[in-house]
């Protein structure tokens, strides 16, 4: 099943199931208004979902209208919780040379708690106020769950992960170093996160889903050059192992977004990056100095997760980086 939110002028949009192939949908008015109102019932809900994503594949569903349509929010708006991890071992040593620490440890995920309220629509205009601050994209993958119970088992936590969603971290990278300092945690370093316009159910990845991993090349295209198109398949921990770790010591509500970190692999040079920190990263350790300059007002960023047939499942985040406009009032 895949799900996607039109915009309809409330902060949350309205939720449409899309079809297989990506060219029609249907509102799911009658089962559940919005994605975050479905992930609260998806026990109640999913069965009728499920029937009418058939009748649209089917070709039978009433109402069925061309996808996309002109504008598309992210699948879920805003969201209760977003919970990044850095679960790619390969990114977090590439990415502690530009930082100058320690790669992070093998045994425990690295997870950080960041804003939720919004994720941009797939192709949003991405404000900044300064270019001097180290503008970075980071290509993604995550999951949304239902309700998770406090203490769950990694083995357990799988069957809470409802969907999967393609996300832009965006990264502020001069400012991450002294954020870090404080032991506190990201604040100012991580703005608001993009995501892909289609949620998919992990079904719908056939062989891609395996033990909680996502098996899709995720392309990156900057200004119009490919950047690099890791493989989802090397997190070095699990989705189910992430959403266990954040659930540690709390319950997790339903729709909370379990990040997997910069998608990365170890055969780096031949496939490239998801960031540019990365590839300053690989080019300190052959040069001693980082060479890529980082983004700029007017700099183009699509990221689109395919499979091995060349199928965008997620649809593609496409979108450019602008100088913040005018104050206005908040979400609207």
């Amino acid at each position: 099943m895949k799900l996607s939110t039109v915009p309809n002028g409330t902060p949350d949009g309205e939720l449409f199931i899309v079809a297989r192939d990506n060219a029609t949908m249907v509102s799911a008015t009658g089962i559940a208004p919005t994605l975050q109102s479905a992930l609260d019932r998806w026990n109640d809900v999913a069965p009728a979902l499920a029937q009418r994503a058939a009748q649209l594949n089917e070709g039978s569903a009433k109402g069925a209208l061309a996808f996309p349509p002109p504008a598309l929010s992210a699948p879920l708006p805003r969201a209760w919780q977003w919970l990044d991890g850095s679960a790619f071992h390969s990114h977090g040593e590439l990415a502690s040379r530009v930082y100058g620490i320690n790669p992070p440890s093998r045994v425990r995920p690295l997870m950080y708690q960041g804003l939720s309220n919004p994720f941009l629509g797939p192709n949003d205009d991405v404000e900044f106020t300064t270019e001097d601050d180290g503008i970075d994209f980071e290509g993604e993958f995550g999951v949304i769950v239902d309700e998770v119970p406090m203490g769950i088992s990694a083995a357990d936590a799988a069957q809470h992960i409802r969907l999967v969603v393609q996300i832009n971290d965006w990264s502020l990278r001069f400012i991450g170093p002294e954020e870090m300092k404080t032991g506190f945690g990201f604040v100012q370093t991580k703005p608001a996160c993009s995501m892909a316009p289609i949620a998919v159910t992990p079904d719908e990845l056939g062989t891609a889903w395996e033990n909680c991993r996502i098996g899709l090349d995720l392309h990156v295209v900057w200004n119009g050059a490919l950047f690099g198109k890791p493989n989802g398949r090397e997190m070095g921990f699990g989705f189910h192992e992430l959403v266990a770790h954040a659930a540690r010591t709390r319950r997790l509500c339903a729709g909370t977004i379990i990040g997997s970190g910069t998608v990365a692999n170890a055969t780096f040079r031949e496939v490239g990056s998801a960031c540019i920190a990365e590839r300053r990263g690989m080019e300190k350790g052959d040069h001693g100095n980082e060479r890529t300059p980082y983004m700029k007002f007017g700099d183009t960023i699509r990221m689109e997760a395919r499979t091995a047939e060349g199928r965008a499942l997620l649809g593609a985040i496409d979108q450019k980086v602008v100088r913040v406009r005018t104050a206005r009032a908040p979400f609207v």
